[in-house]
């Protein structure tokens, strides 16, 4: 599917004029075309995306980081920090060029390498939990907008149901139960595991809800109807006709679930029930430096910015895909 052109009236005379000139024709550009120039006209929503970028291959490039900058995430270097006190030895934190951004009080654990390391367990959980989210929620959300009746309205009161569940308490519960072995898993995977599916499972109605809308939109217009005149069966109506047309909300509404489940982990990890030590977590650090703020701010300082700048990121970014893929927008 193509779309016009959207050009200046000087831009258009001299298409016109080398058209006429050459013989050639004005090519229309695609809906992808057309959303990726309105993407790189926001240079907020860019600038987002740039630091979402270096966030994840700072995650993924990590080890090899942490070999030219910085120590091992469990490495102790006890002549970092002041044996009487128990905190860093220097400024700010104990920041040096071998440690960038400073050391743990009492360990004196590498700062940089603990939030690169931790920046792979938000990252993964909140990829993870968001794909759960969204291939539950668009499934449920397509079925309840197509079909209607009774099973719009069965789906809808379970969406009310999870949507009213305490989650927090319930993910509390739950993580300090399955503590050492369960399902054939032990260790990070378990638990990873554990936080990936409460996440992940119980936030699929916000996802749901809105598919559900945009496929009540959708049912109604020519190309569905058409489609159902030529005998077309509902499963090729939904997943043929509807669901490529869902595309966009989906990669927006998955952009900004991203940052609230990242928030939701490093909530976990703080109260202790995340991800278990010595794995870096953005969560446990905060909660680890609460006995420090006084002496040594630096230490909740850092991976608390870490938490705030990726959440902006994919907000802004979030905000910037939605802008560019709303076909309404000007």
């Amino acid at each position: 599917m193509a779309a016009p052109l959207d050009v200046s009236p000087i831009e258009a005379t001299a298409a016109s004029e080398a058209a006429l000139a050459g013989g050639g024709q004005i090519e229309g550009r695609s809906l992808g075309q057309i959303a990726w120039r309105r993407l790189r006209r926001d240079k907020v929503a860019m600038g987002g995306g740039v630091v979402v970028l270096l966030l994840v291959l700072s995650a993924v490039l990590a080890p090899v980081l942490t070999k030219y900058f910085g120590a091992p995430p469990d490495q102790y270097n006890p002549n970092t920090v002041d044996p009487s006190l128990q905190i860093p030895v220097g400024r700010f934190g104990g920041i040096s060029l071998a440690h960038p951004l400073g050391v743990e009080p009492s360990t004196g654990r590498d700062l940089f390498s603990r939030i690169l390391y931790g920046a792979q367990i938000s990252l993964l959980i909140a990829t993870l939990a968001t794909l759960v989210s969204v291939v539950i929620g668009v499934f449920f959300g397509i079925m309840a907008g197509y079909f209607g009746g009774w099973a719009d309205a069965l789906i809808s009161r379970t969406m009310d149901i999870f949507l009213a569940f305490p989650l927090l308490i319930f993910a509390i519960a739950l993580s300090a139960v399955v503590q050492q072995k369960a399902f054939g898993l032990t260790g990070n995977a378990l638990h990873i595991s554990v936080l990936v599916f409460i996440i992940g499972f119980f936030n699929w109605p916000y996802m749901g809800r809105i598919i559900r809308g945009q496929t009540l939109s959708l049912r109604e217009r020519e190309y569905v109807d058409a489609a159902r005149s030529l005998g077309a069966r509902p499963g090729y109506v939904l997943f043929r006709e509807l669901l490529p047309n869902l595309i966009a909300p989906i990669v927006v509404y998955a952009t900004l679930l991203i940052p609230t489940n990242i928030l939701f982990e490093a909530a976990l990890s703080f109260l202790g029930v995340g991800v278990h030590p010595p794995t870096p977590s953005w969560g446990a650090m905060l909660s680890n430096a609460v006995q420090y703020y006084q002496v040594d701010p630096e230490y909740m300082l850092v991976p608390g910015l870490a938490i705030f700048i990726t959440v902006l990121a994919f907000n802004l970014l979030g905000d910037g895909l939605r802008d560019a893929l709303d076909p309404r927008a000007r």
